[in-house]
C-alpha cells in the first residue's frame, strides 16, 4: 500500500516562494507517475503539476513558469517549488501517485489510485 504525507504549506505574500514535499513509503519496485493537485473553496480540483518516470513534466497555463515538479527517487520524495504566488494559489495541495504510465492527461485526477492527506497554503495580498 502506497502512503503519500505532504508538507511545506504555510502562509506567504504575494510574490513569495514555498516548497512543497511528498514523502512516499510503501512503493513496490513499479513506476509510479506522480502528481500534485489543488482544492480551493467553490473551485474545482485542479493538477498544477505531473512528473512520469523518466522525468518528463506537464503544468497547466496557470502556473508555468512559476512551478516546478521534481521528485528524488533515492528518497521517494516528490518536491513542488512554487515561485512569485498569486493569492489565487491559495488551496489545499495534495500529492498523488498512479502506477505506471499514463495514457492520457497526466493533470487529470481520475488517473491517480494514491492521495496524500494535503497541505495548506495561503497567499496574502
Amino acid at each position: 500500500q502506497v502512503r503519500l504525507a505532504e508538507s511545506g504549506g504555510g502562509s506567504v505574500q504575494s510574490g513569495g516562494s514555498l516548497r512543497l514535499s511528498c514523502a512516499a513509503s510503501g512503493y513496490t519496485s513499479d513506476t509510479y507517475s506522480m502528481g500534485w493537485f489543488r482544492l480551493a473553496p467553490k473551485k474545482a480540483r485542479e493538477g498544477v503539476a505531473a512528473i512520469d518516470d523518466s522525468g518528463v513534466t506537464r503544468y497547466p497555463d496557470s502556473v508555468k513558469g512559476r512551478f516546478t515538479i521534481t521528485r528524488d527517487s533515492a528518497k521517494n520524495t516528490l518536491y513542488l517549488q512554487m515561485n512569485s504566488l498569486k493569492p489565487e494559489d491559495t488551496a489545499m495541495y495534495y500529492c498523488a501517485a498512479h502506477r505506471g504510465m499514463i495514457p492520457g492527461n497526466p493533470l487529470m485526477s481520475d488517473w491517480y489510485n494514491y492521495w496524500g492527506q494535503g497541505t495548506q497554503v495561503t497567499v496574502s495580498s
